[in-house]
């Protein structure tokens, strides 16, 4: 059958819908970090090794989304793991203790990647019904999200608001606006003959080959956003509130790229625009490494955040496009870029220790030109679905 035109748009906007509310749940944790350190009792060293927690939890839960989907249909397993992503919010700050903050950080980063892996996947299929880009512009909403609940969340810590309440405050919210918009993406179900996704699986080649690209991307993301203001000031010897601003410029560029990103991939498609998203990337890299004063890098910082916005949003696109279950080869994808996030910064420090951070951003610069050179994979042209 033909689906309905109307149907279909609907549920483009439903769909960055529940990715803005995703978003919204990790902006409202972030901010509060500090408050469940305190709350918790546990050093900066403990912190670091509990906040390693989330990118495990999503790791091992990712896979099983795709089997979800399948049992529940899409709009039934998208409304229960969103749910329970945005209720998981609740649980760090009840942690009193280091292992609870683990356990807590674990069980919210498997919730947060198996909604994530669903959301995904209803994108990339209305992306293909709509026969046009909407995979950049999904995840320019998420950083809007993430901004959104970073300022709720900072005027809460203002207030000095207990995080307790903030969280269970914004996860009530968040889960009721959740519900609603879920009810109106595409609600698809598989064939009664089809067999039901391994709940482990490793994905196809070529998802590993689209996980690549991603790391390369999500390595430079996690290095920028977490070094920049560092390198500003130990390289470039700039102020407290000069090094902020380039993290801050680095974000703020990142999010306006994807939001405007699907008009550029609709013009010049998928590969060449992350082929010369790669040239972009790369040329921030440069002037990073090579820059003499601060504002210098921090247009170094601003370039990177731009030639990387689009990548793994395409990147995801690609994945859902390789075979007949897009879950499975986007939970691949996303677990490869998800390991990419995880280890970048603590390699960052590694190779800055043992050189310098300048160093350290020659190799983020090495990953773009990778952008550029393996842009090819990420290809949607695929063979045509059934329709459920």
């Amino acid at each position: 059958m033909t689906e309905d035109t109307t149907l279909v748009k609907r549920s483009r906007y439903a769909v960055a819908a529940v990715f803005c509310v995703h978003g919204s749940v990790t902006g409202s944790f972030a901010t509060r970090v500090p408050w469940i350190q305190e709350h918790a009792g546990v050093s900066a060293g403990q912190l670091g090794l509990a906040l390693a927690f989330p990118a495990l939890g999503a790791a091992l839960m990712m896979p099983l989304a795709a089997r979800v989907s399948h049992r529940f249909g899409t709009r039934n397993a998208l409304r229960g793991l969103l749910a329970l992503w945005t209720l998981a919010l609740v649980l760090p700050s009840l942690a009193p203790g280091l292992l609870t903050l683990c356990a807590a950080l674990l069980i919210y980063g498997g919730t947060a990647g198996m909604a994530d892996v669903a959301m995904n996947a209803l994108g990339v299929e209305v992306e293909h019904r709509l026969k046009k880009s909407i995979m950049s512009g999904l995840h320019g909403l998420w950083s809007v999200g993430a901004l959104i609940g970073s300022a709720v969340g900072t005027l809460a810590a203002h207030k000095n608001v207990n995080a307790q309440l903030h969280h269970a405050i914004a996860a009530a919210v968040l889960t009721v606006v959740g519900l609603v918009v879920c009810q109106f993406v595409l609600n698809l179900h598989p064939a009664e003959d089809e067999e039901p996704p391994a709940r482990f699986a490793l994905p196809p080649r070529s998802a590993l080959l689209i996980g690549a690209v991603g790391f390369c991307a999500v390595f430079a993301e996690g290095a920028s956003l977490d070094w920049s203001a560092v390198y500003l000031r130990d390289i470039l010897d700039s102020s407290a509130g000069v090094a902020a601003g380039a993290t801050t410029g680095f974000a703020l560029t990142m999010a306006i790229a994807r939001i405007t990103g699907d008009a550029v991939v609709n013009r010049f498609g998928a590969v060449r625009t992350v082929r010369w998203s790669g040239v972009v990337a790369t040329a921030g890299g440069l002037l990073v490494v090579l820059s003499p004063n601060a504002p210098v890098a921090m247009l170094g910082f601003g370039l990177i955040g731009i030639g990387i916005a689009v990548v793994v949003p395409l990147a995801f696109a690609a994945a859902g496009h390789t075979g007949p279950n897009p879950s499975q080869a986007i939970a691949g994808v996303a677990t490869i870029t998800y390991a990419s996030g995880l280890v970048a910064p603590s390699i960052i420090g590694g190779i800055a220790q043992a050189s310098n951070l300048t160093m350290s951003f020659l190799v983020v610069t090495a990953l773009a030109v990778g952008l550029a050179l393996f842009a090819p994979v990420l290809s949607t042209r695929t063979p045509v679905r059934a329709e459920s």
